[in-house]
This record gives C-alpha cells, structure tokens and sequence, in this order.
C-alpha cells in the first residue's frame, strides 16, 4: 500500500495558507458539535519518525477550545504499566463523550517498533493485531469516532531529517535511537505497516495513508480527512434511531443449558467442620500468597451471584487472613455521571490489579448482560454484542497472565425469601434490605434466563464460570476459597513445568 502513494505530491505556500485556514474554521465548528452532541473523536498519528507529527498536532489544535481535547504523547511503558495487559494505559487515556483524543503514535507503537526491536515476539503479533482490532471495533460501537493516520516519507527524506534534526542542538534532544534504526532498517520497517494495514484497516476504523514528504500537504490531507470523518461521524449519529425494547425472554430455549438448575443446593457443612475446613484453607491461601508475589501473578476474582447469596461473607472469609497491602476490594453499582461518559468496561479497566495482587470485584462487567439487560437500561443490541466485549476482555487478562476465577454464587428464591425476612429484622442488617432489592426478585424468572445464557455464552477455557451452591454459607465460603486455591495452583504449576 505504501509503495502506491506518490511522494512527490505538494502544496505552495498560497494554497496551503487558504485551504488550512479554512479547515482549521470547520474543526472549530465541528468541535462545537461534538461537544453538543457527545461524540468523542479519537486521532490516531502513526508514520516514520521526523514526519511533523508534532508541528501537525499543534496545527490542529490551534483552533480548537483547549477545553475540549487531550494529547496523549505514547512513550515506553513504564515499569507500572508493563504490569497490565498492553491496551491497559490507552483505556486510562481515552476521551469522554464530547471530548477529543490525540494519540502521537499509539498502541500501534507495540506491533511496530517492539516488534522491529524484538520486543514483541513474533508468535505474539497476531494476538495483538486482533486485540487492536477489538479495542477499535468496541470504541467505535460505542458510539466513538476514530481517525487513523499513517504518515510516510522516503528513505532518503527519512535521513535526511533525522540528520537535520540531530545537528540543531534546540531538536537535537528529540532524535532517539530508535530514529536512526528505523532508517537503517527501513525496509523491515515498511513490511511491518504493510502487514499492520492489512490486518487493521479494518470498515470501522480504517487507515488513511499521507504522502508526507511535503509538510504542508501532509497537514491539508490529515486535517481534510478529520474534517469528514467529523463530519460523518455526526451525520450517521443523526439519522440512527433507537430501537424499540425488545420483549423479555422468560424461558430458555430448548437448545439452551439451565445451568442453574444442575446445581446441588442441598450441600452443606456443620459449624465444627465449617471451622476447620476454613481454617485450612485460609492458612493455604496465606502460604499461596507469598508464591502471587514471587512470581508476579496477578489474581482476579469476580464475584457476582442472586441479591442476599452471600458475596460480602465470601470477601470477608477469602481476605481475613491476607495481608490487607496484597488485595484490594472493588464494589461496583450503577455507573456515575462521570463513568457513563465511557465505555462500559472503562471503570473496570482502571481498577485491574497490580501483578502480584489479587483484585477482588463485587459486581463487575457482568451488570451490561444482566441487570442492565433485564431492567433495560442497555438496549438489546448493547447487551448482545456484550457477550463478545466481555470475552475478548477475558481473553486478554489471560493471555497477560492474570489468574481469572468467576464466581455465581446461587440460592434457591426460598433461601433468598428467608434471608430477606431476617434481614428486615435485624437492625444491624436493614441497611442491606432495599425496595430494589424486592423488585429484582420480582423479575427472578427474567434474571434466571439471562444467567443462564450468560454462563452459556462466556464461559470459556481460559475464564470458565464457576457455579458456587449458596444455600449453605458455611459451604459457600469455603467452596470459594478452596476454587481460588486450584486455579491459583495450577498457574503456578506452569513455573516449575
């Protein structure tokens, strides 16, 4: 694809001075818009090094009310941030609705110059093109628009600047060793953006190559180009209308597993036994989590499960013998103001736990299939290509590393009935017992289907759904511990193979 631009394309200075300025008078509008219409923008600047990615930013911002965007130059992650999966720090960049985001190279940088520079292997690079890709498409059905931007210029225009840049000494703190690999290995570097054009230019965010040898043509061709997407993004927000609801499922289909119904409630332990297993097992954990720390393994929990199954008792009893500095507890409710100006799984993303470190989450992404499914605060096409987000979320903490163990914890509408009654009696307890509380267990038909088809439709390999038989706390309790215990092992067990 490179290989079919013309390099020799130009702009002289008069054209340049009226179509730019004329432009940049269209973004300061399309701005406005945006911000009305709460349509984020995020911009992508990737290409050769000395290309004037910097002077185009500038350029670009110059019109805009600085109120309104961020720019976010992508360096070597840092000894945190390498702690996460490789996407971890752009979904802490990203814009809210209204807003713009500009990203001076990208996640792009790691398919590009890790892979020139082996520090990505190989055999990584088409997870993480497909990573991308999600990334992208789950932004863009998000309502996001996003403009890709791949500058190229010549080898020889390449040293050329580098040269030029290194001889003044005001520029010459900017040319990193890496600007002198990349010319010296050019070519590699050009098979690299060919393969990464043709696996992410994709019809939700494709590339837009610029002929970059001429500055001034470049920064016309990139800022014409933002200016239709704009102006697309906000015509097709415009003519989408919303659908209507859909009607409830009440019943699985015949082809479709009750999970639910499989599991034994009738297990229990008596309280001397409960005592002892608990025991046992919290003593196992404490001695596992020196092992977490050693071998840098972060742990996520998620715990989701009926109104009154006993999630809290689980947390209490799984942290009560850990060191309160390895673990951190994240309850999570109704998205804020600020949260719904993201992504659904923005707020999950910031609280992923540091390597080492277990992160335990009361609630979790799971709300868009089901609470949000059932009380219709997402729509039925969110909630469907929800199953997808999730497990390509999933799949990415596995694929870094990160010990995943989900739990359901499950009661009968008996039990639960029981334990909202002596809640309602308990002064210590009433607090818990809410008016949503009774109208969840209203739609428990409603609430069953939607578990089930969500157990069905992400359980998979490297994040399978653990069904937690909850009519027995004691049981419960020491269920989860133990179930943590042997995935915990078992990822262990690959350092000593």
């Amino acid at each position: 694809m490179l290989d079919t631009l013309d390099l020799e394309r130009s702009l002289d200075k008069d054209t340049y001075t009226t179509q730019v300025e004329d432009l940049m008078q269209q973004l300061q509008v399309l701005q406005q818009s945006c911000w009305e219409r709460q349509l984020p923008l995020i911009v992508v600047l990737e290409g050769w090094s000395a290309t004037g990615k910097g002077s185009l930013v500038k350029k670009m911002v110059n019109s805009m009310d600085p109120r309104g965007f961020s720019v976010h130059p992508t360096l070597a992650p840092t000894p945190t941030e390498e702690q996460y999966p490789f996407l971890w720090r752009f979904w802490q960049q990203l814009p809210p609705r209204g807003s713009f985001g500009i990203f001076y190279h990208s996640w792009y940088t790691h398919v590009l110059e890790d892979r020139l520079f082996d520090k990505l292997p190989e055999y990584k690079a088409p997870q993480a093109l497909a990573q991308i890709n999600a990334f992208e498409r789950q932004q863009v059905e998000d309502g996001v628009a996003i403009a890709k931007f791949f500058i190229h210029i010549s080898r020889k225009e390449l040293k050329k600047r580098i040269k030029t840049l290194a001889k003044d000494e005001l520029s010459a703190w900017r040319v990193r060793p890496e600007d002198w690999l990349q010319a010296k290995y050019y070519a590699q570097y050009c098979a690299l953006a060919e393969e990464m054009f043709l696996h992410t230019s994709t019809g939700v965010a494709p590339w837009v190559l610029v002929e970059g040898n001429c500055k001034r043509w470049t920064r016309v061709k990139v800022l014409s180009q933002l200016v239709s997407t704009l102006t697309s993004a906000l015509d097709r927000q415009a003519i989408q209308q919303p659908l209507p609801p859909s009607t409830p499922q009440v019943q699985l289909l015949p082809t479709e597993p009750d999970f639910l119904a499989k599991v034994d409630l009738s297990l229990k332990l008596d309280r001397e036994e409960y005592k002892e297993k608990l025991r046992n097992a919290q003593l196992e954990l404490l001695q596992l989590q020196l092992q977490i720390h050693k071998h840098q393994i972060p742990v996520l929990l998620v715990f989701e499960g009926w109104d009154a199954a006993g999630k809290g008792g689980a947390i209490k009893r799984f942290t009560d013998t850990l060191d309160p500095r390895s673990y951190e507890v994240n309850a999570y409710a109704a998205p804020t103001e600020e949260e719904h100006k993201y992504h659904y799984l923005w707020r999950f993303w910031r609280k992923l736990p540091e390597a080492g470190k277990f992160g335990i989450f009361d609630r979790s992404w799971y709300g868009r299939v089901l609470v949000e499914r059932v009380e219709e605060f997402a729509t039925e096409a969110e909630w469907r290509r929800a199953y997808r987000e999730i497990n390509e979320f999933e799949a990415q903490l596995v694929s870094s590393n990160y010990v995943l163990v989900k739990f359901w914890l499950h009661i009968s509408p008996e039990e639960q009935l029981a334990r909202f009654e002596k809640r309602k009696e308990d002064p210590l307890k009433q607090y818990k017992l809410t008016e949503e509380d009774w109208r969840n267990r209203e739609k428990w038909p409603l609430y069953e289907v939607a578990i089930n088809q969500t157990i069905g439709r992400t359980s998979t390999p490297g994040a399978p759904w653990t069904i937690v038989p909850g009519n027995d706390k004691y049981y419960a309790r020491v269920f989860v511990i133990e179930t943590v215990i042997q995935a915990v092992k078992a990822r262990l067990k690959q350092f000593k193979d």
